[in-house]
């Protein structure tokens, strides 16, 4: 019969292994919550942006510089903590699809790219970042996101995907006979393909995440216009201001009634 030490080191050995092998990473468990979430808070992204640079009258630039300040203390927040928590995940989100709204906005209207040379330009930053973080670190899984280096990747892309999804939006719902309206169509078509697949097929879980975290952005980009814009430019002309308070409301409803747990780390 070994020795009770023996035996004591061979169980926490044992236990040392389980808990590796479920090491949890500082994103939210990709669940039908997740994207209920996220698609309120890519819309209220497009409230929120437009309140401040437009109902407040503050100018795209303001709002870039404000968002995009506010987006660089909750990443820096999020690197710096030692484990996933749902209300500060879900606020640097926010942070990045308002930065997103504005930022576009500016490079679309103020500096005159247009929508078309806007998208061309964040797809292009959007492949790269993808691109490198796979180069980097040989995955760009989500599950693999807990370590400084692998955060960084993920908001810098995220970050993108954000921006890409307000020229995008903006450019599909301001085609002639599109709208608000026909553009959300545009873009929840191939949502709900990417779900078939999902549930279907053998398609890669990863490219299928990924797929469906860029695409959710302009259709909460084009519900969120089809919310806030005037009644003769095909929206139903709510208050901004309103519309955003309602959608946090929601999210915040929604993260205390049922929660988030961190996703298990890949290894």
């Amino acid at each position: 019969m070994p020795p009770q030490s023996v035996v004591k080191d061979s169980i926490l050995t044992t236990l040392a292994n389980s808990t590796a092998t479920v090491a949890l990473a500082k994103v939210p468990q990709v669940t039908l919550l997740f994207w209920i979430i996220k698609i309120a808070a890519t819309t209220l992204g497009e409230t929120g942006g437009d309140t401040v640079s437009m109902s407040m009258g503050l100018g795209y630039l303001f709002g870039t510089l404000l968002f995009v300040a506010a987006l660089v203390v909750f990443v820096v927040l999020q690197i710096k903590s030692s484990r996933f928590h749902p209300a500060l995940y879900w606020a640097t989100i926010i942070a990045s699809t308002t930065a997103g709204t504005t930022l576009a906005d500016f490079a679309d209207r103020s500096l005159g790219i247009g929508y078309p040379g806007g998208s061309i330009l964040l797809a292009t930053g959007l492949a790269i970042s993808l691109l490198a973080w796979r180069a980097s670190l040989g995955t760009i899984s989500v599950q693999s996101v807990a370590t400084p280096k692998a955060e960084v990747f993920y908001w810098i892309t995220i970050t993108f995907s954000q921006t890409l999804g307000t020229a995008l939006g903006d450019w599909v719902a301001d085609l002639p006979g599109v709208g608000y309206l026909g553009g959300a169509m545009v873009f929840a078509i191939p949502l709900i393909i990417l779900a078939a697949q999902y549930f279907w097929t053998n398609v890669s879980r990863v490219a299928l995440f990924w797929a469906a975290f860029i695409l959710t952005r302009p259709l909460g980009a084009t519900v969120g216009d089809f919310l806030d814009k005037p009644l003769d430019k095909g929206g139903l002309d709510l208050s901004r201001p309103l519309a955003t308070l309602v959608l946090a409301a929601f999210i915040a409803a929604c993260l205390v009634l049922f929660g988030q747990r961190a996703s298990k780390q890949a290894h």
